[in-house]
């Protein structure tokens, strides 16, 4: 019913937002809050996976930016229309990939972009605990999308060996589509949803470390020039 709804829905505009560009997050965020009198819904999506090594304009790796920092500027310019449209909702789509990640906070580039989400939404959720907006990441199962596009031959091969059992990207947005608008859900926040089902997943031990999660919030302040207290 969600997906039908959404094919419907008139006067829908859409703005240009180019994740690995701060300049861009900055100028698509002014937009937003200039010309948008609510925001109910923050669905941050990459929409990419192992990017080719490379610095942005603004001197970050480009899956680092992408993937975290770029989520994290882009939610941290539209927190207080988010605030003032309650109740709201932040989903960041992230994987069960994420329990193959490990932190090292000391080589940021280095990261697994899945864990980093994870961690993001966990300390998201407790600051904005009292304040209507809830947060919560997500794992939407293997879609057959671009995602794939930076895939090296003997990946793109495994992936071509299993495309007949993933999902269609209509099938791959909607654990997306319920952490948006589920009623059950107003209640729950930095949850971990699944793709079977939508079903809530468990974390891994390092995506429930509140100490690494605070000291990765406080990392991307510092790179991105923000104070988010």
């Amino acid at each position: 019913m969600a997906c039908r709804d959404m094919e419907k829905a008139q006067n829908v505009v859409i703005k240009k937002l180019d994740l690995s560009d701060t300049k861009s997050i900055r100028e698509f965020a002014e937009t937003i809050n200039k010309e948008e009198t609510k925001l109910n819904i923050l669905i941050n999506n990459a929409g990419v996976m192992v990017c080719p090594y490379g610095k942005t304009a603004d001197g970050f790796e480009n899956g680092l930016l992408s993937h975290l920092l770029g989520h994290f500027l882009l939610t941290y310019l539209l927190i207080d229309l988010s605030k003032r449209s309650t109740p709201a909702r932040i989903i960041n789509v992230s994987s069960l990939a994420h329990f193959l990640g490990t932190m090292n906070l000391d080589d940021i580039n280095s990261e697994k972009g899945y864990l980093a989400n994870v961690l993001f939404t966990r300390s998201l959720a407790k600051r904005l605990q009292g304040t209507a907006v809830t947060a919560y990441s997500l794992h939407p199962g293997i879609v057959q999308t671009d995602l794939w596009r930076h895939l090296d031959a003997p990946q793109a091969a495994i992936m071509k060996m299993i495309s007949p059992f993933t999902k269609t990207s209509v099938q791959g947005a909607q654990t997306t589509i319920y952490c948006a608008v589920a009623p059950e859900l107003e209640t729950e926040t930095s949850s971990l949803f699944a793709h079977r089902d939508c079903a809530p997943a468990n974390y891994s031990r390092s995506a429930s470390d509140d100490g690494t999660a605070q000291k990765l919030w406080e990392l991307s302040c510092r790179m991105l020039s923000v104070s988010w207290d």
